[in-house]
This record gives C-alpha cells, structure tokens and sequence, in this order.
C-alpha cells in the first residue's frame, strides 16, 4: 500500500520515432489533459508545448510517432500516457508565446489497424482468442499486459478468426464477463468484479486526497493530486469516516399524491392565469354563498338576503 506524501512535482516528456530515436521536451513548458477509462476505446491526450523552435516543431510533425509523458511528484513519479501521436498542430497564444498541439491515442494504432487472421481448433478457450488478438495487437507498438483468468469454457468446433482484433476481443470480454482496453501501451483484461493484482493506493489528506469523496449509486467518487500508481482496474483504499453518504431516493414517486386534499384550495400551480381564475371562481362558490352587488352602490351583501 502506497503511502507517499506529494511534494515537489515533476513531468518529463518523451517524443520518438518508428526507429525509437527520442527527443525530451522536459525543459519546456507543457501543459496536458488525459482521459483514461476501462472503455474498449483508446485513452487520449491533449498536450500542448510552448515556445519551440520552429525547426523542432516541424520535425515533430514529420518524424514522431510516439509520446511518453511521465508525471508526478519526487516521491511518487511515474508514466501516465503512453501512446500513439495522431495529429500536430502549431499556433500562438499571443505574440511572443508560440505552441505545439499534440493530441495523442493510447494503442490507438492497434485499436484501429490490427487485424487478425488465424484459425482455432476445436476446444480452444477464450484465452486462446485473447492471444490470437493481442498477438496481431504487438505489430501495432502494443504488448501484452495482465490478462485475468476467463475460464475454462471450450468451443465446441473449430473457428476461423478473420477481422479486426478489437470485435474478437469484445466477443471474448463479453463471454467471460471481464473488460478489455489499453493501458498505457499494455493490453489488458480484467474481470469486471475483480481488480489488478497491485498493492492498493492509500488516499488520505496526507497521500493526495483533495476534498471530501462522496458516495454515487456507482460507487465512491474522490479527487486527489496526480498520482501515476492510480491506473484502471487498481484498489483504492478510502477511510469510511471520510466519506459522505449518498442521500436516498425518495420512496414516493409524488410526494404531493400522498398528502390529504386541501378542501377548498387551488393546488395546480400550472395553469394558465385566465384557467386559475376560473378555479378559484367555482372553489369559493362552494364555500360560500355568491356575494351580489349593492344596488345602493355601498359594499355587497349575500344574495340570500333582501336589500
């Protein structure tokens, strides 16, 4: 279990090409966004440099295939994305502050290109087609990460495998009852109620927590400082007593429907100005008898008595 305290950040940023010549980009300033989900679909990244030399900036878009970002604190630094560059783009903020976009899929190449052609005899398991996708899966920069046991079903006849590996991954994923993505370069399946098999991550106001978490029909939702040990599929450990309960959902479907009628009253708030008046017209005839006009001109009196 992770305990570090996070203090003094650090960020290092690698580009390189198909032969894996690099070129770090840490002295710069870089800003970035990255999204991450156990979703089949890649995980992205908006990272954006400053102030690069004009040169640099157009070898970057021509040569480089491939960003690392690593982040964190001294005690705590690690990678955070891993991935295939799929556009970049130059600009200005201003007129001395020039950029580079670089916007970036994790397995992106593999998700999209990697297909796979073999054929399985009869009683393979769905770990044999796993393998067949993540070996199409390694000609396209991503390898092979923890795969979580999926049983011991068999086919019961051989099977051709021709197509995209994501389809036969998403077959196997959903026969098995596990999920499939990429993580940082690394194919991954995990049973979907089960975790990786990591030491758990602490989260305390000391290693990181920011904020109160709070309790979701989903589960727990906590904000913390960067920490690259929180990847998809890790535990995380929360102390109860920091916590807040969800509030439950209300038991009654209208909690108006379940009040006595108010006698008399007019309780539709939606009708129209010319409709609620008529409503409050027929609600008073019954409390009452109808009060006509003094002919004298002077106040009214009930119609029930002579003028």
């Amino acid at each position: 279990m992770t305990t570090q305290l996070q203090y003094i950040r650090r960020c290092n940023l690698v580009v390189a090409g198909a032969s894996g010549d690099g070129l770090d980009l840490s002295s710069l300033r870089i800003v970035f966004k990255i999204k991450k989900s156990d979703a089949q679909t890649p995980n992205t990244a908006e990272i954006r440099v400053y102030n690069l030399a004009p040169d640099t900036a157009k070898q970057i878009r021509k040569e480089f295939k491939r960003v690392v970002l690593q982040a964190g604190y001294e005690s705590n630094y690690g990678v955070i994305f891993d991935g295939n560059i799929k556009q970049v783009r130059m600009g200005r903020e201003n007129g001395t502050d020039s950029y580079i976009d670089i916007a970036a899929g994790d397995g992106d190449d593999a998700y999209n290109y990697a297909v796979v052609n073999t054929t399985l005899a009869a009683g393979a398991k769905q770990s044999d087609q796993i393998n067949a996708a993540a070996g199409s899966m390694t000609s396209k920069g991503v390898g092979k990460g923890f795969i979580a046991d999926t049983g011991s079903a068999s086919l019961p006849r051989g099977k051709v495998m021709y197509g995209n590996a994501r389809d036969y991954l998403r077959q196997s994923a959903e026969a098995s009852g596990t999920s499939w993505s990429v993580q940082d370069g690394k194919l991954q399946v995990v049973s979907l109620t089960s975790v990786l098999p990591n030491q758990a991550v602490l989260l305390t106001s000391k290693t990181g927590l920011v904020g109160t978490p709070e309790q979701t029909n989903d589960g727990i939702k906590a904000k913390c400082l960067l920490n690259p040990m929180l990847k998809i599929g890790v535990r995380v450990k929360i102390d109860e007593e920091d916590v807040n309960e969800a509030k439950l959902p209300d038991s009654g479907k209208n909690d108006a429907a379940n009040k006595p009628a108010d006698k008399g009253r007019v309780t539709n708030t939606l009708q129209s100005p010319r409709e609620s008046n008529m409503a409050r017209r027929r609600f008073s005839s019954i409390i009452g008898p109808r009060m006509k006009p003094n002919s004298k001109g002077a106040g009214s009196m009930p119609s029930l008595m002579k003028v």
